[in-house]
């Protein structure tokens, strides 16, 4: 059984930070990737950074890149995600994500990859 659920959502003006946490419940004896996912009004779903649990690689979209960080805490058994320098385009529903299980190369943006999800926080930048 895995459980995921997101907090720390809210609004911020341009230039702000948040930190985005998601309790993840999972086999703590299993390796598995971690992701956020966040989708803003009428646009698709894009992955935004990722990480493994065995050994912490990570990956980050391109507009993120330099501004946004991405952790685990296995022993709190929690993923967050450190937003800085936040822009308006950043203005989404933030979604945290499991594979649940598998290798480091399932751990990119492919929301196909992540059967477990959680219900979402929204985030709201403002100019």
């Amino acid at each position: 059984q895995v459980h995921l659920a997101e907090s720390g959502g809210g609004s911020v003006q341009a230039g702000g930070s948040l930190t985005l946490s998601c309790q993840i419940l999972i086999n703590p004896f299993s390796s598995y990737c971690m992701h956020w996912f966040r989708q803003a009004p009428g646009k698709e779903r894009e992955g935004v950074a990722g990480i493994y649990s065995f050994g912490g690689k990570t990956y980050y979209a391109d507009s993120v890149k330099g501004r946004f960080t991405i952790s685990h805490d296995s022993a709190k058994k929690m993923l967050y995600l450190q937003m800085n320098s936040l822009k308006v385009e950043d203005t989404a529903m933030y979604y945290c994500a499991s594979t649940g299980g598998g290798s480091w190369h399932l751990c990119g943006p492919r929301q196909y990859e992540y059967p477990f999800w959680g219900q979402g926080t929204q985030v709201t930048v403002s100019s």
